[in-house]
């Protein structure tokens, strides 16, 4: 007699289809994982199929798995909360060591249970975001080596799977995001208060230090200078020579045509305020956001044509560095070169910084060349009259005060001799020297320092996804190591994979479409690494996809609920309808794209992420799981508990909600179908989620425990 078929399991796992493919061998686990198969009849889910989320923290850890083993877990996520050194509160995974790891192996095996891995809690993104919204390296590096950790512990206890990672790369206006603007019938629905696409601001960084530079706003204007250009019908004299006619303010490309004073045509980076001849004063006007949106595209054509001029050899390494558009320097193409409305904002104001600065150091120096000369005249005079007065003797020395007109127009009839009058004259001649060197000499430092910020002005957004990339490709090869030494060590089960979790909406990654951008965005880095280091092509694109995917958290999906702007011609349950038919076209999307490779079940009410067991809440997480099997997933399913800690008898309870809302039979083979089973109301809180066995096993099949090892696996 197997073990499935032992009288002592009567009913327990009945089902007569049986597929046990539970994540010990490659792949890990699909539908019916624990001999449940479609015991559920529209959905297919098994208690195998469900796991359970277990937070190491100060108890007796092994011991205690071993007791959530027991009600049925199959699958079990060991998440840690601690950063940095760990502490019996906050729990790292350095703080086990090899022989509790090896413990750890052991229940696994043993029990046949599959352990997932749930890096630190501590951290939420990659991209390095301090608490004071700057990006910094240091931050970055620590974050990345938490997860280095979690990918150790990984390959020493699970053999493989899945080590989740939180985003919330960074800070963003929900209304202004790309998917929201995009058109279709969920164009503009989420806004994360009334007029936020007002009131929306956008951070910018200096590429060389991560720090704010400032926080551009929508509802803010900027004073600029309105640049003197061609009038239509005008003539100029453009970059080639040739006199030509205007017809509009922009050639043929659509670049607007700059002049100067003289009609000359003049490269954007040069040009020159219009003079109003009526008020004597130079025309200033207020940029709105609209307004920026255009210089933006301007912009985005000014570095696509320096790109393209510079990649085609027209203009040399060194040119394309002295613009403004170096940082594009490692876009693979024209297409992905664009300047956004906030960058435009702050290069905007970096530009009028400039030209004041600039119109200063040419006030100042102004007069630089005269007085180098006027002072070369007074330092041949000096010369000639001391000579002279060292010549005359004493008593005649009073007439030279006489001549000194004929001599220098410097000299003043007075009664000083001569060279002291001279020296009075090149001390004033030199102090304005040194001030017109100092004063005009620094102001344009100010202004190629404003430039040279310009190179580096970056918005926060696109740096911080960029760096998020750089850390999530250089973690997928972390966990592709650790899986080929997991392979050599004969621990191997199947890849380990980071798997970024959508969290906040608040922050970045939280939405499904930046959940796919950031895991293909991340394939795409790390297949470009691994070239870089001589792997073909084909083998890279196989490896990235193996070792880099996502968590799909189905009550982090349904806190955007909150932020969905209803209709308000349509009830609550309309709306409600609308929010849900959105979540699950979003669940859809997700697998076709191909990024789902872990799942978190649990509920809320839309409003925070309170973990409650599925069926609790308002999430449609029996649709959700529907979409995930119809579109074939076969990874893990973990129930996450978190309000059943504080208002349920424990923790485990989420999991039993949870067999129950899935209608999962656990006496029998389905609901009343074997005489004299038990019915969820009799056993929902019975003994499930307790560290003795279930009443079945007591008696002469209750197995001895009188010698077992130290790790809770039975000498029988």
């Amino acid at each position: 007699m197997n073990e499935y078929t032992n009288p002592m399991d009567r009913g327990y796992n009945a089902a007569h289809d049986r597929d046990d493919s539970h994540g010990h061998s490659h792949g890990g686990g699909g539908g019916g994982s624990f001999g449940i198969g479609k015991s559920t009849g529209d959905l297919g889910i098994g208690i195998g199929d469900l796991g359970f989320s277990f937070s190491l923290g100060p108890v007796p850890n092994v011991q205690a798995i071993a007791a959530k083993i027991r009600p049925g877990s199959k699958r079990i996520e060991l998440a840690f909360t601690g950063t940095g050194k760990g502490t019996g509160q906050g729990q790292t995974p350095e703080y086990y060591g090899k022989k509790q790891r090896q413990a750890l192996r052991e229940v696994s095996q043993a029990n046949r249970v599959d352990f997932s891995t749930h890096s630190t809690i501590g951290i939420a993104g990659l991209a390095g975001m301090d608490q004071q919204g700057s990006f910094s390296k240091a931050s970055k590096n620590f974050s990345t080596q938490e997860v280095k950790r979690a990918i150790e512990f990984a390959g020493d206890v699970s053999g493989g799977g899945p080590v989740v990672v939180h985003t919330g790369e960074f800070q963003r206006p929900i209304s202004d995001a790309d998917w929201n603007q995009e058109d279709g019938e969920h164009k503009g629905k989420f806004k994360m208060f009334s007029d936020e696409e007002k009131r929306a601001s956008f951070r910018v960084i200096d590429t060389r230090t991560g720090a704010v530079v400032q926080e551009a706003r929508k509802n803010k204007k900027v004073a600029r200078p309105v640049w003197n250009t061609v009038k239509d019908g005008g003539e100029y004299l453009d970059f080639d020579g040739t006199m030509k006619t205007a017809s509009g303010t922009s050639d043929s490309s659509g670049k607007e045509i700059y002049l100067d004073y003289f009609g000359n045509r003049l490269q954007p980076e040069k040009r020159v305020p219009e003079y109003n001849d009526e008020t004597g004063t130079f025309k200033v006007h207020y940029l709105e956001w609209d307004d920026l949106k255009k210089e933006a595209k301007e912009m985005t054509h000014r570095a696509k044509e320096v790109w393209r001029d510079w990649k085609s050899g027209k203009i040399s390494k060194k040119e394309f560095d002295d613009s403004y558009w170096t940082r594009f320097k490692s876009v693979d193409n024209e297409k992905e070169i664009k300047v956004r409305p906030e960058e435009a904002f702050i290069i905007s104001t970096l530009e009028t910084n400039a030209a004041n600065s600039r119109g200063w150091g040419y006030y100042y120096g102004a007069g630089f060349k005269d007085n180098v000369d006027n002072l070369k005249k007074l330092n041949k005079a000096l010369k000639l009259w001391e000579k002279i007065e060292a010549e005359t003797d004493e008593e005649e020395k009073w007439q030279l005060m006489k001549q000194t007109r004929q001599f220098s127009e410097f000299i003043p009839s007075d009664s000083e001799m001569p060279t002291k009058l001279i020296k009075d004259q090149i001390r004033e001649f030199s102090g304005r020297l040194m001030q017109a060197q100092e004063s005009a000499a620094s102001q344009f430092a100010q202004a190629e320092e404003a430039k040279d910020q310009i190179r580096h002005i970056e918005s926060a957004d696109t740096y911080a996804f960029n760096e998020a990339l750089d850390s999530y490709a250089d973690l997928g090869i972390s966990a592709m190591r650790q899986t080929e030494k997991t392979k050599k060590e004969g621990r191997y089960v199947k890849p380990i994979a980071i798997a970024m979790e959508n969290l906040f909406p608040e922050q970045y990654g939280a939405h499904p479409e930046e959940l796919i951008k950031l895991v293909k965005g991340s394939r795409r880095t790390m297949e470009k690494k691994l070239m870089q280091l001589g792997v073909s092509s084909e083998e890279a694109t196989k490896k990235a996809k193996d070792h880099i995917t996502s968590t799909f958290d189905t009550g982090h999906l349904n806190t955007w609920r909150k932020y969905w702007d209803a209709d308000p011609k349509k009830t609550i349950e309309q709306n409600d309808k609308d929010f849900d038919k959105w979540s699950l076209d979003m669940v859809r999307k997700m697998v076709k794209e191909g990024v789902v490779g872990h799942v978190h079940l649990d509920d809320n009410y839309g409003y925070h992420d309170d973990h409650l067991a599925p069926g609790e809440g308002n999430t449609p997480i029996r649709e959700m799981v529907k979409i995930l099997k119809e579109e074939g997933y076969k990874g893990e399913m973990i129930v996450e508990p978190g309000a059943d800690f504080t208002t349920d008898a424990s923790g485990f309870h989420s999991v039993m909600k949870t067999w129950r809302h899935f209608g999962i039979p656990v006496y029998g083979s389905g609901a009343g179908s074997v005489p004299g089973s038990r019915t969820w109301n009799e056993v929902g809180y019975g003994w499930f989620g307790q560290q003795a066995p279930p009443y079945f096993t007591f008696g002469g099949y209750s197995p001895s425990e009188d010698w077992t090892l130290w790790s809770g696996v039975q000498l029988e």
